[in-house]
């Protein structure tokens, strides 16, 4: 491998995970189809482990290029910096399409549901309950992961590893309470557009939080293999602006699904 160039940005070297992983989720995705129809979920058993596989060395791969070879110089960086905010900015049009057909039928109930919004025989959740707490434990987090990111930046490896490591509990218990919530729901998501997008919009972004969650977890193990440092941490930056994403949109999903719902 070539460590030295006359540019200062990074051309990959050829790598077979791109291609595995393409097929790992088209497996994934088909073994799950077959789960949900056929009720069996033998080839959802083969292409989880595969697809683990693939993102575990995919990502090992990038770290080593990253922490041990040097190869991810400042341009190198301010381009992921890019990629990473264009990726959220998809991601906000992914939770607005779930907005617009939430206005669309808070807005203007159709005869169908009663004229009504909650439709006739939905009781929807108490939003002063566990959606307030699970509120309260999202912006916790964000203010967690916001202490880690500046006490990394100050060199206080001590309070950034333990204020991180407190923001993954968080998630965790938000997830917690989400399952539990679910479980005790009185409506599913097959009563009217309300459950459709209830249940879409806060399953959406309740994956996003689990997604999140093992985003820092990954941080947090590269944090004690000495991966980071008060300026390069980029791995780090980009989970704490995705969990910030993640507060935003469940402030809005509390207040125009919940809150004003109820």
């Amino acid at each position: 491998m070539k460590l030295h160039s006359n540019h200062p940005y990074h051309l990959v070297d050829y790598s077979p995970w791109p291609l595995m992983s393409s097929f790992s989720v088209m497996m994934m995705m088909t073994a799950i189809i077959k789960w949900f129809h056929n009720y069996s979920m033998s080839m959802f058993m083969i292409s989880l482990p595969l697809m683990i596989l693939c993102m575990y060395q995919w990502w090992r791969d990038i770290i080593r290029e990253s922490s041990y070879q040097g190869l991810h110089s400042k341009e190198v960086i301010t381009n992921m910096k890019w990629g990473m905010i264009l990726f959220i900015v998809s991601e906000v049009f992914f939770f607005l399409s779930f907005f617009w057909s939430f206005f669309h039928s808070y807005l203007s109930p159709t005869m169908e549901l009663g004229s009504l919004w909650p439709p006739k025989g939905i009781n929807p959740f108490n939003a002063f309950q566990i959606p307030l707490l699970n509120t309260i434990i999202l912006l916790t987090s964000g203010i967690a992961v916001t202490w880690s990111h500046h006490s990394m930046i100050k060199n206080n490896y001590t309070q950034s590893y333990n204020s991180l490591l407190l923001c993954i509990i968080l998630g965790i218990y938000f997830t917690m309470l989400q399952a539990y919530e679910y479980i005790e729901a009185s409506f599913t998501i097959s009563d009217s557009v309300f459950g459709s997008v209830f249940f879409i919009a806060t399953g959406f972004h309740g994956l996003h939080v689990i997604i999140g969650t093992l985003f820092l977890i990954i941080c947090l193990i590269r944090f004690s293999k000495k991966n980071f440092s008060s300026y390069h941490h980029f791995g780090f930056e980009a989970a704490a602006w995705y969990w910030h994403f993640v507060d935003i949109v469940w402030l809005f999903l509390y207040t125009l699904i919940y809150w004003w719902s109820s």
